[in-house]
């Protein structure tokens, strides 16, 4: 099978198993909101209606991450050549509004009840309904944020972290049932003002992470070890560098990398090598580098050779350089290049840059140097 079409089947069968689990999720979250609706009517309880409300925003949710899930499937096309995968974290965005607006739509319901408050009235039925309720919301949690974490679904995970959050509510209502019951003293407004405020919190966090990464987040350190080891694994490939990864929607990345070769390669070795490396880190990491740049490496000049191990020396005794890489030095112009790569502990990554060029052009006055600052994306 081509590695489009094998791509292709594992986004389609991501689709379905987001689709089928958000409709389990709304089948489950409408049952849940039918009963708690009734129940926090029949017996005045504020807490246990305001959770039946959440259970109402959770069916939105899992209704919003389909809508998503198929707009982010569409196809590429003129007006979007990268596709439409990023719609997924716009739609993981608007859930997190919803669980915060539900969060504080209960909070001030529940300064109402505080100001004016109902005396509940539980019946055993109602506690053990509200107690089913608990367990299917624990399992519906977990497994909704399982398949989440496993599709790389942001929008699931929001949703399953949400649906065990509603179980701890849900729990605690029967705790203030309890309360209530034994000593004669209803928590029911205080006790609907914490969970909204709770609610809030998620809300807050779901929301944060959701920007974070349509603002760009760092590379997956993980990933791109793995691609640097899948392009270094080719015998002539001396290093691998500058590896930028851009995301446009979970599992969707394309990018770019810069490998060490020999200076003794013609331009169809290159070719031919760089055509393997892309298809080779597009089957194995399903990336599509759409650019690979070339640093020549000398290897035929022993004096160069040990002037680059005396630039090393000079560059790696400066703290926050975390690399040195491309180096080539041209005896007839008198010329040295190379990049180094300044770490963002650094209070001044420019000054470490300047300090880092100031004290090679000390050591080599004659020679012209052409140092670049690179960052690495990957950084932890």
């Amino acid at each position: 099978m081509k590695p489009e079409a094998a791509a292709a089947g594992r986004e389609m069968s991501r689709e379905k198993t987001i689709v089928r689990t958000s409709v389990i999720g709304i089948i489950a979250n409408v049952f849940l909101a039918g009963f708690k609706a009734v129940i926090g009517l029949m017996t005045h309880s504020i807490a246990i209606v305001l959770d039946a409300v959440n259970n109402i925003s959770d069916a939105g949710s899992s209704l919003i991450t389909i809508v998503g899930t198929k707009l982010a499937g569409r196809e590429p096309d003129k007006k979007h050549p990268f596709g439409y995968g990023r719609i997924e974290y716009l739609s993981a965005m608007i859930i997190s509004v919803i669980v915060l607006y539900a969060g504080i739509t209960s909070f001030v319901e529940s300064v109402k009840q505080i100001i004016h408050p109902e005396t509940p009235d539980y019946s055993t039925v109602s506690l053990i309904i509200v107690a089913v309720a608990v367990v299917v919301k624990i399992v519906l949690g977990r497994y909704v944020k399982s398949v989440g974490v496993r599709v790389n679904s942001d929008s699931l995970i929001n949703s399953g972290e949400d649906a065990t959050l509603d179980s701890v509510i849900s729990a605690s209502t029967l705790v203030a049932a309890g309360i209530f019951l034994i000593f004669g003293v209803s928590l029911e407004a205080w006790l609907g003002a914490v969970i909204s405020l709770v609610i809030i919190k998620s809300g807050i966090e779901m929301l944060k992470d959701t920007i974070s990464q349509i603002l760009g987040e760092k590379n997956d350190a993980e990933l791109a070890a793995d691609i640097k080891r899948t392009v270094t694994g080719f015998s002539d490939v001396q290093g691998a560098y500058d590896l930028v990864l851009n995301n446009y929607g979970p599992d969707t990345w394309n990018g770019s990398i810069h490998i060490e070769v020999p200076d003794t390669y013609s331009a169809d070795q290159l070719d031919r090598l760089i055509r393997e490396i892309q298809g080779a880190v597009h089957q194995k990491h399903q990336v599509i580098l759409t650019a690979i740049g070339v640093y020549s490496v000398n290897t035929r000049d022993e004096e160069v050779i040990e002037t680059q191990k005396k630039v090393r020396e000079i560059v790696f005794a400066h703290p926050h350089v975390r690399q040195m890489h491309g180096f080539y030095l041209t005896k007839e112009e008198k010329t040295i290049r190379f990049d180094i790569v300044v770490s963002f502990d650094a209070k001044d990554r420019r000054a470490v840059y300047r300090e880092v060029v100031a004290d090679v052009q000390k050591a080599f006055p004659e020679h012209t140097l052409q140092v670049t600052m690179d960052t690495d994306f990957a950084e932890e």
